[in-house]
């Protein structure tokens, strides 16, 4: 058993955390019975990526759609270097002078906004709207595996971080930057997932930072985990402790799940067909899925940009949330604790501190944002507005960016709402 779970933070290291025409173990008969027999060579054309370089072509993807495109890169106080990606306005040139932030979940990237296309990816949508659209991506993902003196590949110090340091620092440094850049006295901000965990982690950490957000709109919002299913992530909660030490004990800080578990994954707990090979992609295994929300034609392109990197200990902090049944900094151990924080125990992260006004999206059959711990989070926030639950009980953790019916169930309420404030 032990082995079992050394394979998940074990595995080969390959190019950016981005398949290769061979990492994929699909069966023929299920790739033929779903029409996508070319999955493979689609993968192949669609990730397009050279070795050792974070481009993953999200500039291109969004000239190919006819926007208006920029590429920032901001360095942190403690200098990770983030890539930041802007649609200044959409198609029709119109501007309606207001800023959105838009913040991706773990194991993904800020293609995550555009990758279903125009009139499909939130982005697209709120540029059409008028919004100058920016898009963040946190340290260690595709785009911002790059810091000033640490290199990923080689010093492990790069690793250590959970989403604790992305809120309280990535966060607030790319807010700022977006700002400075455009002139705006605050930014809306949605987030999706991790998304919205490091939001509230900088609203309670940095409360300053609400007078920053105009409002915020939360898809399948991750605060507490009391009530998440994730078989994967059930499998980590209960290897929490043994799993922190090894990380701690011979530097496994980069989650780089090995491919030959995650097919194993896929063979356990999956059916034949569609849900075997989303199955075998670590971010549908730990996130889910729902079959009827997957659009097929767009499934070569997602599974070229994600899973796109991420720390071990991010995995390990939501792990965490499961076992304590708090919302709280990272968990170091009883001494470490106690050294860092002052007290055994981590601190709780004081959620009656975020005043920004706060609108949930949550679904029914959601794998790591359960109803009960939404409806906590939203008891918890100083200024919960609305709670929102998708009318498509079937709709899934990753179907907020990935599912074709986000636009009408989602998206269009992330634009009226917005446009209250």
């Amino acid at each position: 058993m032990k082995v079992l779970f050394m394979l998940v933070f074990t595995g080969i290291a390959h190019c950016l955390g981005v398949p290769t025409n061979n990492e994929y173990d699909f069966n023929d008969n299920d790739l033929k019975s779903l029409g996508v027999a070319n999955l493979r060579s689609a993968i192949a054309e669609a990730s397009k990526v050279k070795c050792f370089h974070f481009i993953l072509l999200q500039v291109d993807m969004i000239r190919h759609e006819g926007y208006p495109v920029e590429n920032h890169y901001v360095v942190t106080p403690d200098d990770y270097i983030l890539n930041m990606h802007r649609i200044p306005k959409g198609r029709n040139g119109e501007s309606n002078g207001k800023v959105v932030y838009l913040q991706h979940g773990i194991l993904a990237s800020s293609s995550d906004w555009i990758i279903a296309g125009s009139g499909m990816s939130l982005g697209f949508i709120l540029a059409d709207e008028g919004y100058d659209v920016w898009m963040g991506n946190v340290r260690g993902n595709t785009y911002s595996r790059n810091h000033t003196t640490l290199d990923p590949d080689r010093d492990s110090n790069f690793w250590h971080f959970s989403w604790h340091e992305i809120g309280t620092i990535d966060l607030p440094t790319m807010i700022d930057y977006a700002l400075e850049r455009s002139g705006a006295d605050g930014v809306y901000y949605c987030g999706h997932s991790q998304g919205t965990t490091v939001f509230y982690v900088m609203a309670t950490t940095r409360p300053e930072y609400n007078n920053k957000i105009k409002a915020h709109v939360s898809l399948a919002p991750i605060g507490f985990m009391n009530h998440m299913t994730s078989p994967l992530m059930k499998l980590v909660a209960m290897w929490d402790k043994p799993l922190s030490a090894l990380v701690s004990l011979i530097g496994i800080d980069e989650f780089l799940p090995s491919q030959g578990f995650i097919s194993m994954v896929g063979e356990v707990l999956c059916s034949n067909g569609i849900s075997k090979i989303l199955c075998k992609n670590a971010l549908f295994a730990v996130c889910g899925f729902s079959n009827d929300q997957m659009n097929m034609t767009l499934l070569p392109r997602i599974m070229a940009h994600a899973p796109a990197g991420a720390s071990t200990r991010q995995l390990l902090h939501y792990a965490q949330e499961v076992n304590s049944g708090k919302f709280r900094f990272y968990d170091l151990g009883l001494m470490s604790n106690k050294r860092t924080y002052g007290s055994f125990f981590p601190p709780v992260y004081d959620l009656s501190k975020v005043t920004v006004p706060v609108y949930l999206i949550h679904s029914r059959n959601d794998w790591l944002a359960g109803e009960k711990d939404v409806e906590r989070l939203c008891k918890g926030l100083a200024n919960c507005v609305g709670k929102f639950l998708v009318s498509d009980f079937s709709f899934n953790h990753l179907d907020f960016t990935y599912g074709v019916g986000a636009p009408s169930l989602v998206y269009n309420k992330v634009v009226s709402l917005f446009s209250r404030h």
